[in-house]
């Protein structure tokens, strides 16, 4: 457990607070004017590994031998020259600080996105030391500079990370779908609508760059039900026709060995650390796919789906328990895979230089026809 403190004056600027793995979804901007919620849960950080922010440089300046010591291994369009190590914690973590005034218009429609730098001082000493982001498509989220922080451990507050069984026990999944709010909508249960979520569209898009490259860039299959409603129609648009070659099947804990077959494992990340769960030694040449716990859990012991009820009076001989909201109806649409996440995580995996996967990144005609759509995400 940390507290962070300016590096100026030493001024406490958080609660207590624990690590935990950097989401997926934490620099995703996810469609147009709605309200996502806040990103971190209460009382925890993560740190971002990368530089993100100004100043930025472009590819040819930057070059193939520098952005593959960086750990970039095809082109973008820019990378960042900003300090690695900035800390994310919810905006209700953050003490003792008062925004910018002249970096408050950053954003420009319903909030702050941060496009402006830091937009948070220290009350104490007015050094910035933070950047405040809220505006619509944009997770909320408090940005603490990597250069004007320093985390301070609590005196008596180490604990060891959960175990994978107490992690399994806890049991928290991320539902697939949900109920979509526009920006200063109140709330309409009667007219409410329902989206994929856009964690497990960041999710699948991290997770479809690995499938890719685990598929040697032959056929692929993936479990039926939910797990192939989300990965295989992208996998069937991308990769050769035929029969599959390589077998993908869900892996962790608390499930069935996989069986010999099995090639290429789907398994859960480590909430705390981000630690990639593995196999026995049996399995340990499988490609390991990694999924966020929360949508692996969901995927490995999945729920029944409740029937849609219609909005109004129920029907007769329909009865609910009343403290009980009526589970939100499923979308419509396909599932799309968040094709800014699977291009910032493909061109950082080093076999994207093979010439088929750098064919799958360049050729943007495939990627509609495998129903992904960009979602905004800015290449680092």
């Amino acid at each position: 457990m940390f507290v962070f403190v300016c590096t100026g004056c030493g001024a406490e600027l958080t609660a207590p607070l624990d690590r935990v793995e950097l989401p997926v979804h934490a620099r995703q901007k996810y469609g147009n004017g709605l309200q996502l919620p806040v990103l971190m849960a209460p009382g925890t950080f993560a740190v971002e590994p990368e530089g993100w922010g100004a100043p930025w440089r472009g590819w040819h300046e930057v070059g193939p031998d520098e952005a593959a010591e960086r750990g970039v291994f095809a082109p973008v369009p820019r990378l960042s020259d900003a300090p690695p190590g900035a800390v994310v914690i919810a905006p209700g973590e953050a003490h003792g600080t008062v925004l910018v005034p002249e970096n408050r218009g950053s954003g420009y429609c319903c909030g702050l996105d941060g496009a402006g730098g830091p937009n948070m001082a220290c009350a104490a000493c007015g050094v910035p030391v933070a950047t405040r982001i809220d505006d619509c498509s944009l997770w909320q989220a408090v940005w603490l500079e990597p250069t004007a922080v320093r985390g301070l451990p609590v005196e008596g507050a180490e604990a060891a990370p959960l175990t994978w069984a107490e992690v399994l026990a806890a049991g928290e999944r991320v539902p697939p779908y949900g109920p979509v709010v526009s920006w200063g909508d109140r709330p309409r249960p009667a007219t409410w609508w329902s989206a994929w979520s856009p964690q497990w569209e960041a999710a699948a898009g991290r997770a479809l760059a690995h499938l890719l490259v685990a598929s040697g860039g032959q056929p692929v299959a993936v479990p039926d039900g939910l797990a192939a409603e989300v990965f295989q129609p992208a996998l069937d648009a991308l990769l050769p026709t035929g029969p599959a070659t390589r077998h993908a099947v869900l892996a962790g804990p608390d499930l069935p060995v996989p069986g010999a077959g099995a090639d290429v494992l789907l398994v859960p990340t480590h909430p705390q650390t981000g630690e990639t769960w593995a196999p026995a030694a049996a399995h340990t040449c499988a490609y390991r796919v990694p999924l966020p716990f929360g949508v692996w859990f969901a995927l490995a012991f999945p729920q029944a789906d409740l029937p849609d009820l219609p909005a109004g009076r129920l029907p007769a001989g329909v009865s609910r328990d009343e403290d009980q909201p009526l589970a939100p109806p499923r979308p419509h649409h396909p599932f799309q895979v968040d094709f800014g996440i699977l291009q910032q995580t493909l061109v950082r995996l080093p076999a994207v230089r093979r010439p088929w996967l750098r064919d799958i990144l360049d050729d943007t005609r495939r990627h509609t026809s495998a129903g992904m759509i960009q979602r905004g995400t800015v290449l680092r």
